[in-house]
């Protein structure tokens, strides 16, 4: 079996309570064997929004300084440097996220890369994280095909979701795109094995 690219680090910590910097370890093994350890911003959960670009700078500067290359003394993950940032932006509003997005960015020059993913919903452009990937930054972009009846598999039709992917695929610059699917045949979406494989 192939080694997955990416681990997205994703609630399992928090920094406050002094937990995260256990995981430092395990994040350098997984790094030692080539798997890109990202953090991921927003959820289906939660209050979240910028409010200006120099909000986003602010927090581009925070995730550089505590999570990526930079320096802080109260980094929550001890001196485990991830790879990149993941947008799951799934409210609030989608202004300065590209903005973000840049800021980011230019953080690659000054030492290792920084990856930009994002977990955008099927109906194009996404609400939250459109107006981002319009920027051309991202690298991993994981479109998820489910919970959305206009673009996804549903009864044995494909229609909507090659039509959404074809949407996607022509319309969005990134390294690579991935067909995010549920592997459970209780959540919307789901694609029988069989279906998948024709």
């Amino acid at each position: 079996m192939a080694k997955p690219p990416f681990s997205i680090l994703l609630g399992i910590a928090t920094p406050p309570s002094g937990t995260c910097t256990s995981l430092t370890s395990d994040i350098q093994s997984c790094q030692s064997r080539g798997i890109k350890v990202i953090l991921s911003l927003g959820g289906a959960t939660g209050s979240y929004q910028l409010t200006s670009t120099s909000d986003a700078q602010s927090v581009a500067d925070y995730l550089w300084n505590n999570y990526l290359g930079g320096s802080s003394s109260s980094r929550p993950l001890g001196s485990a440097v991830l790879d990149g940032i993941d947008f799951d932006i799934e409210g609030g509003s989608s202004d300065y996220y590209g903005d973000l997005a840049n800021f980011l960015s230019q953080y690659s020059s000054q030492g290792n890369k920084v990856y930009l993913t994002a977990a955008p919903q099927c109906p194009f452009p996404d609400t939250y994280v459109g107006p981002a990937l319009q920027t051309g930054l991202f690298d991993y972009v994981w479109i998820q095909f489910y919970n959305n009846g206009q673009c996804q598999y549903s009864s044995g039709d494909a229609t909507n979701l090659v039509n959404s992917w074809n949407t996607w695929t022509s319309s969005i610059k990134a390294t690579n795109i991935f067909l995010g699917i549920p592997a459970s045949s209780s959540i919307p979406g789901y694609i029988p094995p069989n279906d998948l494989i024709t």
